[in-house]
């Protein structure tokens, strides 16, 4: 059971797509405040599902300074095998800055998980942390980017984590349709912790923002996911391996407050 509930958390507390955001300046403070709420068919990070493929309840919520310090959190519903933990609650913070014509991040995230009750003798906590890198250049209609994420003890103490990821965005200026790919690489530890062994994945979607007047945008998305990790490896319980790694589709509708 240990290695059962270790296995079905991949990390994330980004949803499969950029949400709609809406941004509030605090008077002459130089502070920006962005709201988003996200309703989505799975709650899909690296790949796999944190939902065991059931719909996902998100919102999230920041405050950015003008010198490029920031704050803020994200909060979603996830289901695990075999506990309690019904949600998320994430909390990060980091300085953005532009330098060579790229935007940078640098930051620290925190996974929680309040109101998670340990089991004799399952895991002791869900709770762990990472810190972050990220890049993001544009280049006319094309915006690249790359993300790095490391770990000292990963999810359930299996040991230090890094993944890497890169990214692809191009506004086709149709419609308001953008085409989004990303491909990324997990690695692990203790995979026997863990229960599942390194792995990568990558998806593609599509999204289009609608402006509702008097209400705000919507982001709708569609996108397929695929990992690398086979059903037999996929955190095998005894009657095979879960349904949480396997190719899909995914869909949501993003909102600006």
């Amino acid at each position: 059971m240990r290695k059962l509930l270790l296995a079905l958390f991949a990390a994330g507390a980004v949803s499969a797509a950029a949400p709609a955001q809406a941004q509030i300046q605090l008077g002459e403070t130089g502070l920006t405040a962005t709201v988003t709420g996200t309703f989505a068919s799975d709650y899909l990070f690296r790949g796999l599902s944190q939902t065991r493929s059931r719909m996902a309840y998100q919102a999230g919520a920041e405050v950015e300074h003008s010198s490029g310090l920031y704050v803020g959190t994200f909060i979603s519903n996830v289901r695990f095998l075999g506990t309690d933990a019904r949600q998320e609650v994430d909390v990060y913070g980091g300085y953005r800055f532009t330098a060579f014509e790229t935007k940078f991040d640098i930051g620290f995230i925190g996974y929680l998980y309040p109101g998670y009750t340990a089991p004799v003798g399952g895991i002791p906590r869900l709770d762990f942390w990472e810190g972050y890198i990220m890049a993001k250049r544009e280049i006319g209609p094309v915006t690249l980017s790359a993300a790095f994420h490391a770990s000292p003890d990963f999810f359930g103490t299996s040991g230090q984590a890094f993944h890497l990821q890169g990214g692809v965005d191009y506004a086709t200026g149709i419609w308001d349709v953008t085409v989004a790919g990303r491909v990324g690489h997990q690695w692990i530890e203790r995979n026997a912790v863990f229960a599942a062994p390194d792995y990568a994945w990558w998806s593609i979607g599509l999204s289009r923002p609608f402006v509702i007047p008097n209400v705000g945008t919507v982001t709708a998305t569609v996108a397929y996911y695929q990992s690398s990790i086979s059903t037999g490896r996929c955190f095998p319980t005894a009657t095979g391996g879960q349904d949480v790694c396997g190719a899909r589709a995914y869909g949501s509708l993003s909102m600006a407050f």
